[in-house]
């Protein structure tokens, strides 16, 4: 049997492979040991890419605390994966999504949409002062955490054994490295999305128009970038992620001129939330100017060409 590799080919014998055996992660869970620490444990075991995890009490049972824990972090967090054994003494998890079935990229894809649509609703929420629209963007964020944990298992598959990579929809080990960085990018984005609902929630007032309209066209400005950034990452284009570190500082740059308008009010505390929300809006752009540098990196042999460096022996005088 041959098998494409990146700059070779593997030739095997296809009669001489053993069957591969399934490989159980078994989580010994010790008597009080926190909930934290067992789904800690879980996530970990599910990332390194284990498709069966059982956990399983050191001694007697799962104290009711451990157990909902377990149970309800991996229905709402790890994605593929079912309780196939649920009895006092064993919880059983096992991974039955397949690297074909969901795409890195086509997760990504959904990632990004819903950090988006995070950030353009923290702004509808500050403009009416939604509390309960704030309060939904912070239960969002559960969607990119658990997207971001399956992308991760993914990738830290492709770099163990370099046939999933096409699986999984890339085409290089490079790309796995690039993709991972990217992944952090995101879910930090996602993250400053809830900081600015957590931010509005303290809001017991509506904001000046002047100050919303500027904070908002900030906002605006910095989704844009995200939006650009992704779209040049799927897009193979190296001239669209340039063009969004270049726009960048622009971006960056408008924070001055808004927190300036901050101090027509006389409510300090007010003051120091809007703060926040501005700074969470800058980060915002800083992380898709991190995304599109990546993307710079992994498309330029787009835009460059390479030669051989020929090197000639020198005569030797005698």
């Amino acid at each position: 049997m041959i098998i494409e590799q990146q700059d070779s080919l593997l030739i095997s014998s296809k009669e001489a492979r053993k069957p591969e055996e399934t490989v159980i992660a078994v989580i010994d869970v010790l008597p009080g040991e926190e909930a934290e620490t067992l789904i800690r444990k879980t996530v970990s075991a599910y990332l390194v890419g284990y498709n069966i995890i059982e956990i399983r009490p050191k001694e007697g049972r799962f104290s009711s605390a451990q157990r909902n824990a377990i149970k309800d972090f991996s229905r709402r967090m790890l994605v593929g994966t079912e309780i196939v054994s649920d009895t006092p003494n064993e919880l059983t998890l096992q991974v039955l999504l397949g690297y074909p079935e969901l795409s890195v990229k086509s997760v990504l894809r959904r990632m990004c949409t819903i950090t988006t649509s995070m950030h353009k609703d923290a702004i509808t929420a500050l403009s009416e002062l939604d509390h309960e629209l704030a309060q939904d963007i912070i239960f969002t964020d559960d969607e990119v955490d658990r997207f971001s944990l399956y992308v991760i298992r993914q990738l830290k598959a492709a770099v163990q054994n370099e046939r999933i990579i096409k699986d999984i929809g890339l085409t290089s080990p490079r790309d796995c490295l690039g993709y991972r960085l990217i992944i952090k990018s995101v879910e930090r984005t996602a993250d400053h999305a809830v900081q600015i609902a957590e931010k509005i929630k303290s809001l017991n007032k509506p904001i000046d128009k002047p100050i919303l309209d500027a904070v908002s066209k900030m906002a605006s400005s910095a989704i844009s970038l995200f939006e650009n950034a992704i779209e040049a990452l799927f897009r193979n284009d190296f001239e669209r992620a340039d063009q969004v570190v270049q726009k960048t500082d622009e971006v960056v740059g408008m924070e001055e001129d808004v927190i300036k308008l901050f101090f027509r009010i006389g409510d300090a505390e007010t003051i120091s939330i809007l703060r926040l929300i501005v700074e969470s809006i800058k980060r915002t752009a800083e992380y898709a100017s991190d995304i599109a540098e990546i993307v710079l990196n992994l498309t330029i042999n787009r835009v460059i060409r390479t030669s051989t460096l020929k090197r000639h022996e020198k005569a030797i005088p005698i």
